[in-house]
């Protein structure tokens, strides 16, 4: 990190450092305590609004409302960063102990009749709320909405039946959580010498420091996807892809205390049970009826659509990839611990293209510079690294970011290595999110990933992937700094699940324009560009294996639309995807990229649950977002840019998601811009 140190002078730098001490110092125990106070503290909010005597206006409880709770947001945000990246035995029994609690408490606000009253009667004023701003009719009718799908409307029995059912499903998302992470803690393949054939350098440097963070002398293959996914791509070792690959895809599902079969059997009959007592057939269209998409028959047309193409690629890919397996000797079925194997092999043979050739040229170091210089050139916004401050971990960067003009914009820090105790994947998150209330407060964001980390001394080298998965959560990140919204219940990434990848994915795209690949993609050694023939050979490499990439993840949104569909009274999982699978004819190369027992996006939490379809329906946006900026003549367009800045990144929640695309690229988004965009077909001319 920079030896550059602000002076704290300014309250918003202040309050900074004073959530990072949050998030740095407290113990378990001190969490517990100040959980119970917050809680307590909102609770009499609550009871103050909900008992008023005024009548019910904007202003006494809408705005009351989203006032109320500031400290224990406070807390639950500095709490989730230690449990998402440092979590401990000690921090794993408070989440199962106080996540319940929490359930129990919302539940209570969003169950209460008397508060229920006051705010419907704000939203059928229609005096008043003609009166109000837009974003105050706005947060007016979410807020309504919100309710009315908590249950507030619900007899007392069904209201108390209800709050059961959220308080028992919070404990079994965290169950589901840890047990992912405890299957990937427990799991390492020690390798020797003999093991090791086919595997570039960088590679072997990454598992001998695997093997050191667990007290080993030699390499050691881990579940972090950064070791994985090219140890499956480039090990020699047929029978050790085989191991890895059994050992990856079987997480959540293996006999005892981390089994993660009767967990979701019992959220998926419980997610019924809600959906049935809030009026709705099954919790497919309970989730979908609030996003973009509006029904599972709207979901299920979009995934068919891209599964038939994508299908037909990935058959006539695994013949290809069968036919080099034979002609190497191997008399089997292509299984799908070799599709990666064979494809990188076939990445050569066509493209002359070893994606190894690559991670030279994306250090992270100037891969963060290349996603901080597209955030300049599209939004004016400069970063400033801060130094000396109580982070939660010593490898953990921070920004102080700034306007074009100067002034503060928000902070943003970045902890991008995998460790123990972390949660895999990547994502974004906020420990303070933006808002124009009382004196209003600028964001602070933060970015997680699992690099696998060099040696000390030895710059950090990403793969291709790895490097769009920074891209695609500073896409979030951007989404969350640059939110200019007036309540926090709006702001930044608080939008429907279909439409919150737009930004993220939509920010992808720059990593590989040729502007930015020639002023950051530089040899880590002797700091050359990356030479156009190895630039042209990535960009056609991209599509090579589209078939692949497409077929594992829409059959993964299928299932997770078929569990949701057919969950009934007694649901067993495993048997929904088998069938699932089945009907949809999946190849049998092909594992869907994230198997029901480890399938964290739609178990661990509400967000993605019947809706992890939300990636392919935000491509279709991103696809045809970014060929604005291709019809434009200029991926840095300045006017579309700043209609992309007014109506995406810094929008939040503050309209309808599809009214803020239309009024980005002035019509609605073209389907056939992700099928170009994934190489299934082609601009007519």
């Amino acid at each position: 990190m920079s030896a550059f140190t602000y002076e704290i002078h300014d309250r918003n730098t202040e309050e900074f450092r004073r959530l990072l001490s949050m998030s740095a110092k407290k113990s378990a125990g001190n969490f517990e305590q100040a959980f119970f106070r917050a809680i307590e503290d909102h609770a009499r909010e609550i009871a103050a609004i909900s008992e008023a005597r005024e009548a019910p206006s904007f202003t006494n409880t809408i705005r009351a409302l989203e006032a109320s709770g500031a400290s224990l947001s406070e807390v639950s945000r500095a709490f989730a960063v230690l449990a998402g990246t440092s979590t401990t035995p000690e921090l794993q029994a408070l989440e199962r102990k106080i996540y319940p609690v929490l359930s129990r408490h919302f539940s209570a606000i969003s169950l209460d009749p008397k508060l229920f009253g006051r705010v419907e009667a704000v939203a059928k004023n229609v005096n008043e709320m003609a009166e109000a701003s837009p974003q105050a009719r706005r947060l007016t009718a979410r807020m309504y909405k919100r309710m009315m799908r908590a249950g507030a409307m619900l007899d007392k029995a069904d209201r108390d039946r209800l709050a059961d059912i959220e308080a028992r499903l919070s404990e079994l998302f965290t169950a589901f959580a840890q047990n992912i992470l405890a299957d990937e803690n427990a799991w390492f393949l020690e390798l020797g010498d003999d093991d090791l054939a086919g595997l570039p350098a960088w590679l072997v440097s990454s598992l001998q420091n695997a093997g050191a963070e667990r007290d080993k002398a030699g390499a050691v293959l881990t579940l972090s996807r950064s070791l994985i996914v090219p140890f499956l791509q480039m090990s020699e070792r047929a029978d050790l892809r085989s191991v890895a690959f059994e050992a990856w895809t079987r997480r959540g599902e293996n006999v005892g205390p981390s089994d993660n079969r009767p967990i979701m059997a019992e959220i998926l009959k419980l997610r019924t049970l809600k959906a049935r007592l809030l009026g709705f057939e099954t919790y497919a269209a309970f989730k979908l009826e609030d996003q973009m998409a509006k029904s599972p028959d709207q979901v299920r047309d979009l995934l068919m659509r891209v599964w038939k193409p994508a299908r037909a690629r990935a058959a006539a890919d695994a013949a290809i990839l069968q036919s080099i397996a034979e002609n190497e000797g191997v008399n089997r079925p292509l299984a799908p611990a070799d599709w990666r194997y064979y494809a990188e092999k076939r990445r050569r043979a066509e493209l002359d293209f070893d994606e190894t050739a690559l991670k030279p040229y994306f250090s992270l170091d100037r891969m963060i510079a290349a996603a901080f210089d597209v955030a300049n050139r599209l939004f004016g916004l400069t970063f400033e690294p801060v130094s000396n401050l109580p982070i939660w971990n010593d490898d953990v960067r921070a920004w102080r970011v700034l306007r074009a003009d100067g002034t503060l914009q928000g902070f943003f820090l970045g902890d991008y290595f995998a460790r123990s105790g972390k949660r895999s994947g990547a994502w974004m998150s906020v420990l303070r999110p933006q808002h124009k209330m009382g004196e209003g407060q600028t964001p602070v964001v933060y970015n997680v990933c699992n690099f696998s980390k060099p040696h000390a001394g030895e710059p950090a080298l990403l793969s291709l992937t790895d490097a769009t998965t920074l891209f695609h959560e500073f896409g979030h990140a951007l989404h969350g700094l640059l939110s200019d919204v007036d309540f926090p219940s709006l702001s930044g990434t608080s939008v429907s699940r279909d439409f919150v990848e737009l930004p993220s994915q939509l920010f992808e795209h720059w990593l590989t324009v040729p502007e930015i690949l020639d002023r950051h993609a530089t040899h880590i050694e002797t700091g050359e560009p990356m030479p156009r023939e190895l630039v042209a050979k990535l960009l056609a490499a991209r599509t090579l294996d589209a078939g692949f990439d497409t077929v594992e993840y829409t059959a993964s949104a299928i299932v997770d639309l078929d569990l949701h569909e057919n969950a009934g009274d007694n649901p067993n999982p495993l048997e929904i995807e088998r069938e699932s699978l089945r009907n949809l004819g999946m190849p049998e190369a092909i594992v869907m990229r994230h198997r029901t027992p480890h399938f964290a996006h739609v178990f661990s939490g509400e967000g993605y649950s019947a809706g992890y379809y939300s990636y392919l329906w935000s491509e279709v946006l991103d696809s045809d977002a970014f060929e604005a900026f291709g019809e434009a003549g200029d991926p840095f367009h300045v006017e579309t840019a700043e209609r992309l800045l007014r109506h995406v990144y810094s929008a939040g929640d503050s309209e309808d998601a599809d009214a803020l695309y239309r009024s980005f690229r002035g019509r609605e988004p073209d389907p056939a811009a992700l099928m170009r965009k994934r190489g299934f077909s082609h601009r007519a001319a």
